[in-house]
Order: C-alpha cells, then structure tokens, then sequence
C-alpha cells in the first residue's frame, strides 16, 4: 500500500501524489470502524457533537470495575483518541478534553449512520 499521510487518510491523493484507490480509502474507513470503542465513540458524535473525553465510555457498555476503566483510559489516550485524531475523523483538544468532528468527519458519517439505524440487528458486541 502507498504512504498515507495520517492527516489526510481518507484523501483521495497521499503523500506521493499518488492517487488513493477505493479500497484503500475502504480500508481506512474499516481501520477506523475496527475497535467497538471507536464505533461507540463515532456513533456517540452523531448525537452529540462534541464529546467530553473525561467520560471513557459514552455508550456505557464497559463494567464499571475499576480495572476496566483504567485500561480503557489508557487505551483512548494512547491508542484510540489519537489514531481517529490523525486521521482527521475527530479533533481531539487534550487541554479542553474535547472531542469533535473532523475534517473528514463526512467521509464515513454514512457508514456511522448506517450502523446506528441497524443497531438492533447487529450481533452482541458490535456496538
């Protein structure tokens, strides 16, 4: 696959100047959508546009041991807030704790509002 610009992930040129195909942008779409918290989060924005990302779980799907809730801090600081960040699906400002749309929000919102329309006919856990 060609170098991607994070910033710019769902771009249709990366880097190179090299024409981005379908199935790459595909592909990061599907990267995106891969962790059932960063779909819980994407669907939350649908909503409620920005999100406070004091709260780690805006769907209240993860038990409330305390255990879980460190890793899952841990997990959205270092892993999941920034990679949605870099791909510019979400703006992410860690001074105010805000999370909002980004710039390329409007290339997988259709997806976003698919899975929230069809939620109830998705498998445990998808959601």
């Amino acid at each position: 696959m060609p170098s991607i610009s994070r910033s710019h992930i769902f771009s249709p040129v990366n880097d190179n100047n090299i024409r981005m195909s379908d199935s790459d942008k595909w592909g990061a779409v599907l990267d995106a959508l891969s962790d059932s918290y960063r779909r819980q989060l994407l669907v939350a924005l649908l909503h409620h546009n920005p999100q406070d990302d004091q709260d780690p779980d805006p769907l209240d799907v993860v038990d409330d041991s305390e255990n879980d809730i460190e890793r899952l801090r841990t997990e959205i600081v270092h892993q999941h807030l920034p990679k949605l960040d870099d791909m510019g699906v979400i703006e992410w400002d860690r001074s105010t704790q805000k999370i909002s749309r980004g710039p390329n929000w409007d290339d997988i919102a259709p997806l976003l509002q698919l899975i929230e329309d069809h939620k109830d006919e998705l498998p445990d856990g998808w959601l």
